[in-house]
């Protein structure tokens, strides 16, 4: 380990960057609940599988302010609020329906959350590298935390896929039919 310390400009822009990572875990925090409450009448094993990832994204956020806590990064409240602010104007968007939820709205929502999972996941990357050289990080814990990152990347990809074929069966039944019928 060196004992050298990173200088302003260096500090400063780990803290810009995990404080961006912090507005995109709250978001991925909401994002997740919203699904798993949203999903739980309508789907309920979707519901019953999104709820311990949302959990554990929780507890991912938990991590990165223990993280900055140990780095002495403050926490720009401002971005959180962003993040909220993002994740609320999200569930706005048309997916085709007004008053009712979109059956597209799941397939896009385990997107939103597999990206997030794979930002983390570089998050995670990126302090695991600066542990070899600053002895506030823990290096076991970030491998620890890339594991979880990708098991939930793993998770959300088979529930994704799921979700694309129950989504889009009729519109693969109807091209079967009429590509059969030129047979």
């Amino acid at each position: 380990m060196s004992d050298r310390r990173p200088n302003q400009t260096e500090t400063n822009l780990l803290g810009i960057y995990l404080n961006d990572h912090l507005a995109g875990a709250t978001l991925g925090t909401d994002r997740a609940r919203s699904l798993a409450e949203s999903e739980a009448e309508r789907d309920p094993a979707l519901s019953d599988a999104v709820g311990p990832i949302a959990d554990e994204i929780a507890e991912d956020r938990a991590d990165l302010l223990r993280i900055m806590r140990s780095l002495d990064v403050p926490v720009r409240h401002y971005k959180i609020v962003a993040g909220r602010l993002a994740e609320r104007m999200g569930r706005l968007k048309a997916n085709g329906r007004v008053v009712h939820r979109s059956p597209l709205a799941p397939v896009l929502e385990l997107e939103l959350l597999r990206l997030g999972v794979e930002g983390k996941a570089a998050a995670w990357r990126t302090l695991r590298r600066l542990a070899d050289t600053d002895d506030r990080l823990d290096p076991g814990r970030l491998e620890r935390l890339l594991e979880r990152a990708e098991r939930q990347l793993e998770t959300l990809e088979a529930l994704r896929l799921r979700q694309v074929a129950e989504t889009f069966q009729p519109w693969n039944e109807a091209m079967t039919a009429s590509q059969g019928s030129r047979v």
